[in-house]
């Protein structure tokens, strides 16, 4: 059977009614039904898909678990009745005599192809039977059951006088019981998860990049995290979102839906500030300052939530004490809501609270602060109003929305705040169910300093733009001489401590997420889990095998891409996958030929074994074959070799093309035409002759067409990253798609393609012009200046709009945000990811060189960690290696970098909360990860990437603590150092200068490497030694150095750790 009734719930649930039902008369809650002789509910067909939930319909799935449209339930004291067709009667005849509850009585319609029967009939007379039924008079029903129904209804005399029951239905169903209260708890955890990872992100991200995005874009995209697309372009849940949830692994995602579209609303919104929940978010773009209102709910299984939240971009003092009442006051209800408390008392307790704290807002106040919620979305009956003296009772569940709405900000604009969530009524208080991204510090978004406020006061010291503080004047703006770390700006250590204690959060977040990411099968899990053993049939069957095998000599079949070997007078055919390699070498008259086979235990270069289907099973190592034929041999080892090498080649190439995908087609826009681009280049160049063609915009995707016939299409739903790098300091301008999975151009595959315009002007005049008559000086070549300048402004004003239109279409094709990233030149730095020193620029989400191939687009979402090394003291350059999340993925190194623009990588890193560690040596990292992809828990087990050595700056602050301790052992040993260290320039051109000199070029100093502190109180003895009037007339043999005492720190100048 398809559909299974839950009988158990079936019966209590049948309980409940009629004891509600009896005990009317008792209990006001009921009393609407206290004098019906039955309760009819009507059924009509299913309502349609934008219109609510009709009670009926809720009470109906409440009663049996399911839906059953066109079916009519007669509640009567000692049986209940149901009218439906023949195929809802096989449903309903599970609970049709469950033991406890009255028994059914199904009155099954004939089909359509059998004769009327007399059901109705039957059932009509039961109807009119009862003297006062108990019915949902408020709502309306269509269908021809029903009008069938209300015909024969309207014939009948006496009829029935019909009752209200709808106060007294929503009073069964407000009290959940215990899996009601699951399923609830489910849809809650539903809507906080996707409030805290998906929309509160995406809200933030689109207002700090002010990108163009409107009401209703953003609300089909929050609606997009539960699939949208029918058929073959369906597309599943966001598990992106979802898994990051907490018990939301065996969820059933048909069940899942939103309770209405998502309501979107900032001060652009054309419908205003409006709190209600059935407006729709309109087409304006969603504006980047003042007040923003966010509001969706989800419902699991026909249970609602719903949640609601306020955001606020430079929020003045009188905004946020607004706000902060609302959360104060939200809290003082929780407390307050509990069992036996009436509704209108919740919503006066609000307004005292308000009015106590805040006259003047009172009148702003919204004029319910909730309602019931469960199978119907708002009930009515349960409203949290001034008016209603219903009581809350234990395992209620409630909207309780707090607001104030037609305020007027400094500026004379209306806006207003709400906070909203879904909450249980427990016996001493109420619960919140839905939560997160609520506080001040969530939700409040203040601008940068240097606003016009801070411009009033005295200025502030400007950050640069990769968040490290400029540099503080000194005294009379000139450098003081040896400054002590002591006494250095205070800035500087601020941000140097926010750094380190951030990187120590970050340390400790990437172990447990490691702990936690591997702990559930993770050990079994390895890079090579892909490679399998692997089956190779050189033919079908002896009828196969070419005609030479009959000379039964050694025979080459390259159309089988095998060898033919005679033994024991049999033709044997081996392919060629199963040989290593072929040998020969000469002894006397006869030439031998060596055959090498694959077989266990063998290590082919850098290769891991070959997998075999049975290890244990006998093989053959090698088989060798005598002749004088010498000549013959050579030929038959060149043409294994060559055949090997293609096999090798041919396997090389399939597996380079594994991850390449065939696009889907191109649905070209009509209607109109498409927005186009013209006089671009690509790259990877197309074959044939380098001329410019045009970028077109489609309804899925963009088409670069070249002057001739050749066309290259790219869909935007294998669209990762979109890049604008603007000519400024360039001699292109870019638009870049970064794709999810490569594509082939010509015979290459490429994750990168690049639409480019050439920036610079060939055209001009050298020779002069009639203006040279009239002009003396720098007039021309100023006037020149002026052009290029505009020139290229125009150039990356026409290429940015026309990269915003492919964003605005890919994110309306795919429903969700394609951001357009541009790269900040002012954070780039150099490096070497390949073999040339280019120019690195960070961008909001990646790292990236896009000015020449090959490109590096690197997704700073997928770094592990980042590993700074050769940082040591007196060396120029570092190296940056990233380690990918994807441990199969090999690191990328970026070789190379300048020591002095070391902080600002730090910075950046730190600002985009990469952990990193720092090393004064290079790490082999091919061995490593494949330590690491063995058995990745018991990695993080043992303490993961700790080894690295944490945090940067955590062993600078041990060396600076050691040296604070040691300082007054140092001065105290000054005068057993004097002897030994004066003068020490006087005989650096004596006998000792070769070996002096060597000791500088072998790097041995700097390679011991003293810090600054250390330096600095040299620096000062040395000088005091200089001016000491006794140490003038010292011997030669007390004046010259001893040898040095071996270092007690590191390499890099670090002590060691204990």
């Amino acid at each position: 059977m398809l559909v299974e009734l839950n009988k158990s719930a079936y019966a209590a649930r049948v309980k409940r009614i009629y004891e509600a039902w009896n005990n009317a008369s008792k209990n006001d809650d009921y009393a609407s039904i206290s004098d019906a002789d039955a309760l009819l509910l009507v059924a009509g067909d299913p309502a349609a898909e934008d219109e609510a939930m009709r009670k009926g319909t809720c009470f109906q799935q409440w009663l049996l678990g399911y839906e059953f449209p066109s079916t009519l339930i007669l509640f009567q004291k000692d049986k209940i009745a149901v009218l439906c067709s023949a195929s809802k009667a096989k449903i309903l005849a599970q609970v049709q005599n469950v033991q406890g509850v009255p028994s059914m009585t199904i009155y099954a319609q004939a089909k359509a192809k059998e004769a009327a029967n007399d059901a109705i009939t039957n059932f009509l007379a039961l109807y009119g039977s009862a003297h006062r039924v108990g019915t949902l008079m408020k709502e309306t029903h269509s269908g021809k059951l029903v009008s069938e129904w209300q015909k024969l209804v309207s014939e009948l005399n006496p009829k029935p006088e019909p009752m209200e029951m709808g106060p007294a239905v929503s009073s069964l169903m407000a009290v959940k019981d215990t899996d009601e209260l699951k399923l609830v708890q489910t849809a809650a955890t539903l809507t906080s998860t996707l409030l805290k990872h998906h929309v509160a992100p995406k809200l933030e991200s689109i207002l700090d990049r002010e990108s163009k995005v409107t009401h209703e874009t953003l609300s089909v995209q929050i609606e997009a995290r539960l699939g949208s697309g029918e058929g073959d372009n369906a597309k599943g849940p966001d598990m992106k979102v979802w898994g990051k949830g907490k018990d939301l692994t065996n969820i059933d995602w048909q069940s899942a839906e939103f309770c209405y579209p998502p309501i979107i609303i900032s001060k652009s919104s054309k419908s205003g500030y409006d709190l209600r929940y059935t407006i729709d978010s309109t087409e304006d773009n969603i504006a980047h300052k003042g007040v923003l209102l966010v509001s969706f709910g989800l419902r699991y299984k026909s249970y609602s939530t719903n949640i609601g939240r306020t955001f606020i971009v430079d929020p003045n003092p009188q905004q946020e004490a607004q706000y902060n009442l609302l959360l104060s006051l939200q809290s003082e209800l929780l407390s307050f809501m509990k069992d036996g408390v009436a509704a209108r008392d919740v919503y006066l307790h609000a307004v005292d609270f308000v009015r106590v704290r805040k006259p003047e807002l009172e009148k702003h106040f919204v004029k319910t602060v909730g309602f019931g919620m469960g199978m119907e979305f708002r009930d009515a009956t349960y409203v949290l109003s001034p008016k209603n003296a219903r009581q809350l009772k234990t395992n209620m569940i409630f909207n309780l929305g707090l607001g104030f709405s037609d305020l007027t900000d400094t500026n004379g604009q209306k806006y207003a705040l709400h906070i909203v969530d879904t909450v249980r009524v427990d016996a001493n208080k109420s619960v919140l169910l839905t939560d997160g991204v609520k506080q001040s510090k969530e939700t409040l978004f203040f601008l940068d300093a240097g606003s016009e406020v801070e411009v009033t006061k005295k200025p502030a010291t400007k950050s640069r733009a990769n968040g490290s503080p400029a540099k503080a004047k000194t005294i009379g703006g000139k450098v003081l001489r040896n400054p002590r770390r002591a006494v250095q700006d205070e800035v500087h250590q601020t941000a140097a401590a926010r750094l380190m204690e951030h990187q120590r959060e970050l340390h400790e977040r990437l172990q447990e997420e490691g702990l936690a990411k591997w702990s559930e099968g993770g050990s079994s899990t390895s890079g090579k889990e892909g490679k399998g053993w692997k089956k190779y049939q050189s033919y079908k069957g002896e009828g196969g095998l070419p005609d030479e095998v009959e000379r039964l000599r050694i025979f080459v079949d390259r159309k089988a891409q095998s060898v033919i070997l005679p033994i024991h007078g049999f033709a044997v055919p081996f392919h060629i996958n199963t040989i290593k390699n072929a040998s020969k070498s000469d002894e006397g008259d006869f030439t031998y030929l060596r055959i090498n086979f694959q077989t266990p235990g063998q290590l082919a270069g850098k290769k891991e074994d070959t997998p075999f289907e049975d290890p244990d099973a006998t093989f053959i190592r090698s088989v060798s074959y005598r002749s004088p034929d010498g000549h013959r041999f050579d030929n038959l080892v060149k043409q294994i070799t060559e055949l090997k090498k293609e096999a090798n080649k041919r396997e090389q190439q399939k597996k380079e093309m594994a991850d390449v995908i065939e696009q889907g087609a191109l649905v070209e826009l009509k209607g109109r035409r498409p927005y186009k681009l013209q006089e671009v280049f690509v790259r990877p160049a197309l074959d044939g002759k380098r001329l410019p063609g045009e970028v077109e915009i489609h309804s899925n995707g963009v088409r670069y067409q070249s002057v001739g016939s050749q066309r290259l299409d790219i869909l935007f739903s294998n669209v990762k990253h979109l890049f604008f790098q603007p000519c400024d300091h360039e001699l292109l301008v870019i638009v870049h798609l970064h794709l999810r999975a490569p594509i082939m151009i010509g015979k290459k595959k490429t994750f990168d393609v690049q639409f480019f315009r050439e920036a610079t002007d060939v055209q001009f005049d050298e020779t002069g012009n009639r203006k040279r008559k009239h002009r003396y000086g720098d007039e021309d070549e100023i006037e020149m200046e002026q052009q290029e300048r505009k020139r290229r402004a125009m150039l990356n004003k026409e290429v940015k709009a026309f990269a915003e239109k492919i964003a605005e279409a890919a994110s309306n094709s795919l429903g969700e945000t394609l951001e357009l990233d541009i790269p900040f030149r002012e954070l780039s730095f150099e490096g070497v990811p390949f073999r040339t020193n280019v120019r690195l620029q960070p961008t909001t989400e990646c790292l990236v060189h896009l000015s020449d191939t090959p490109f590096l687009v690197v997704t700073l979402a997928e770094i592990e960690i980042a590993s700074l090394e050769r940082v040591q003291y007196g060396l120029k350059q570092f190296d940056l290696v990233f380690i990918f999340k994807d441990f199969t993925k090999a690191p990328l190194h970026i070789n190379s970098i300048s020591s002095a623009q070391m902080d600002d990588v730090k910075n950046w890193l730190d600002s985009v909360d990469i952990p990193m560690a720092e090393r004064p040596v290079n790490l082999n990292w091919g061995p490593l990860m494949k330590h690491v992809n063995e058995n990745p828990y018991e990695f993080f087990r043992e303490g993961g990437w700790s080894f690295l050595g944490g945090a940067p700056g955590a062993e600078e602050e041990q060396s600076e603590s050691s040296d604070e301790e040691s300082e007054f052992e140092v001065e105290s040993a000054d005068a057993f150092s004097e002897e030994s260290s004066a003068d020490d320039s006087e005989f650096d051109d004596g006998d000792d200068s070769d070996a002096s000199g060597s000791d500088f070029g072998d790097g041995s100093e700097s390679d011991d490497g003293e810090d600054w502190d250390e330096l600095e109180r040299k620096a000062a003895r040395d000088d005091l030694k200089r001016n000491d009037p006794r140490r003038k007339n010292d011997s030669d043999d007390d004046d010259r150095p001893k040898k040095k005492a071996a270092p007690k720190g590191k390499a890099n100048g670090k002590p060691k750790k204990r």
